[in-house]
């Protein structure tokens, strides 16, 4: 089995989730995947739900995260979508980060296990990445799985990433976008989403590998840290970093587009998808 195609951009959603509606739209604008943010449910029914809604986008998942469903559930629920859609899902799994679950352990052994797990449930080397920010991870990702899915990087981390994993391995970062050239507008709704992960020590430990300090961890992260992590201006401007992050390594990039709450993201899709598809 091959890993699924997912083309060079895709678009990566966590709240409010996609629905079948918005999947075909992005997929009729060229997008090659669609991520699955915000740890779904162990059946997947949503990962099914976009897959019948489309012909030809990937789905994948942006992460199941292990301490939340067994991989025996896991893995039934992506036989029964492979079965129905073959080779168009690509299973993202991960240990999510330490502060959120009170039995987070040792979590390199905990993604083993794991993976032991699906596979006895036959799920495909090939059909499964990991959500991998440190090396030890990274490499576990291109030993065990088609490759990684790191989260809130940079183009930098992806040049480190591609190193540690070898050629062939999939790395798939995910970028966060503002369509605005206003700074102080976009800077605002990055922080509102960067806020949480200034708290979580496997995001801060990866961005102090990268060369940011104290000063740039504290409060709610400075300019430069901001700036690193959220791209922002008109299309042009995003393609170019998506083009960094190709260029550095990455086989895909999955963007996740930022906006003020209750805003349609459409609009702003078909205007990134006019120059990162021309």
């Amino acid at each position: 089995m091959t890993r699924p195609a997912l083309g060079e951009v895709g678009v990566w959603q966590g709240r409010p989730p996609f629905t079948p509606k918005l999947a075909l739209s992005l997929e009729q604008l060229g997008y090659g995947a669609l991520w699955v943010g915000g740890s779904p449910d162990g059946d997947l029914r949503i990962v099914e739900e976009l897959l019948d809604a489309t012909t030809t986008v990937a789905v994948a998942t942006g992460i199941v995260n292990i301490w939340k469903d067994d991989p025996r559930t896991v893995g039934a629920s992506f036989r029964r979508i492979e079965a129905r859609h073959p080779g168009r899902f690509l299973l993202g799994v991960g240990a999510g980060h330490p502060e959120a679950v009170t039995e987070y352990t040792k979590p390199l052994a905990a993604l083993e296990r794991y993976l032991d797990g699906l596979d006895a449930a036959g799920v495909p080397v090939e059909s499964r990445a990991l959500a991998a920010l440190g090396p030890k991870v990274l490499r576990l990702s291109a030993e065990r799985t088609a490759g990684a899915h790191p989260y809130l990087t940079t183009p930098e981390h992806t040049r480190q990433a591609r190193e540690i994993l070898g050629a062939g391995a999939l790395l798939a970062p995910e970028q966060k976008v503002v369509l605005t050239e206003d700074v102080d507008h976009a800077r605002s709704i990055a922080r509102q989403a960067v806020r949480m992960y200034l708290g979580l020590s496997n995001y801060t430990s990866n961005w102090r590998r990268l060369g940011f300090g104290d000063d740039d961890l504290a409060g709610e992260g400075s300019d430069r840290l901001i700036d690193a992590l959220v791209v922002y201006g008109d299309p042009a401007t995003v393609k170019r970093r998506v083009d960094e992050h190709l260029a550095a390594g990455a086989d895909h990039v999955n963007i996740q587009l930022l906006t003020d709450p209750g805003t349609d993201p459409l609009d702003d899709y078909r205007k990134l998808a006019e120059v990162l598809f021309a």
